[in-house]
């Protein structure tokens, strides 16, 4: 419920959406508030990136995976370049129709700032968690959400995800496993 169009233009998500234009951002077209309920209308895209991958097959061509991931990189470095970083990348707020990707979802975007601020650590799905974050480091910036992309990425080439732990302890220790870490 919200009782005042002040406090819906408070939120984080439209105040970030608001400042941002990109053609790999998706559109908020409006924001209604009707009998103390907040909706949003955005642009409309056909799928996500999770759907578009687990309904192939075979593996995604490597000039789409690039593609897809050149469109990710450009978004987030226009999101990053404007102060914001978005700290829950994952396939499912990866917006796609025909070859055109838009990160969407920015409910848990923040502004950052220099010196780094303290964060909570319960973000991003836990399968696209920054080892920092897993570790429950408290103060972080843009770097995790490279790391997202590129568990996206991998994620995207072999059809399957890179580190699908249960628990934050199970997916230290695959990240761990797998770059030889003791």
């Amino acid at each position: 419920k919200f009782y005042s169009w002040e406090e819906c233009m408070q939120l984080r998500e439209v105040q970030s959406l608001r400042k941002m234009s990109h053609p790999n951002i998706v559109k908020l077209k409006e924001v209604i508030r009707e009998n103390d309920t907040l909706y949003f209308v955005f642009e409309y895209l056909d799928q996500n990136l999770y759907q578009l991958c687990k309904d192939r097959e075979k593996l995604m061509p490597e000039a789409k995976v690039r593609n897809i991931a050149y469109q990710m990189l450009q978004a987030t470095l226009y999101m990053h370049k404007h102060g914001f970083f978005h700290r829950d990348l994952k396939p499912e707020n990866m917006l796609v129709s025909g070859n055109t990707l838009k990160i969407a979802d920015f409910g848990l975007a923040r502004a950052f700032q220099i010196p780094i601020r303290t964060y909570t650590h319960e973000v991003v799905t836990l399968w696209y968690r920054a080892p920092e974050i897993l570790l429950g480091q408290r103060q972080y910036a843009c770097p995790v959400d490279i790391w997202s992309i590129g568990a996206i990425f991998a994620e995207m080439a072999n059809r399957r995800p890179l580190w699908p732990g249960d628990s934050e302890i199970d997916e230290l220790y695959k990240i761990f496993r797998t770059l030889g870490t003791p």
